[in-house]
């Protein structure tokens, strides 16, 4: 079995548990959900508003530190579409960031600079090994988003 195929049957799963990381992250104002048991990686949760629908999203998502800005990686498990997300934040850049208890509000900019775009890229692979087979299997360039702060 392809491993979209799989993808896609467990993605309502997949996006209860997202909801539910969303949930218990926002309840507990960042306390837990920031950083799940035998992960090293941090969440954040990033606000976004739909593209072509206006509706509000929030999605928890791994994030890299960068001085000020913080990076995300339009990984969506390797499949070869961009994640809903990229696409809203590419419509909508002005939004809110929760990192914790801090709400930050944040610019989202596409990583175009190919030095920036490496060194954050690796940055992201010692975060999180998996990357580097979900670029292997996606067939697109992952794209690199910062999020710089906003005042």
């Amino acid at each position: 079995m392809h491993y979209l195929d799989i993808a896609d049957r467990i993605w309502p799963v997949t996006r209860r548990v997202m909801g539910a990381h969303t949930f218990l992250y926002r309840r507990t104002g960042g306390r837990l959900g920031q950083a799940l048991p035998g992960l090293p990686n941090r969440f954040l949760l990033l606000d976004h508003v739909g593209a072509k629908t206006g509706t509000h999203r929030t999605s928890p998502l791994q994030y890299i530190e960068d001085g000020d800005n913080v990076a995300v990686i339009a990984s969506k498990g390797g499949f070869p579409k961009n994640p809903a997300w990229f696409y809203n934040l590419k419509a909508n850049p002005d939004t809110t960031a929760q990192i914790g208890s801090e709400h930050r509000p944040v610019h989202a900019r596409i990583v175009t600079d190919p030095e920036e775009r490496k060194r954050l890229w690796a940055k992201g692979v010692r975060m999180y090994r998996p990357y580097e087979d979900y670029r292997a299997r996606a067939g697109r360039e992952i794209p690199i988003v910062i999020l710089e702060p906003r005042s």
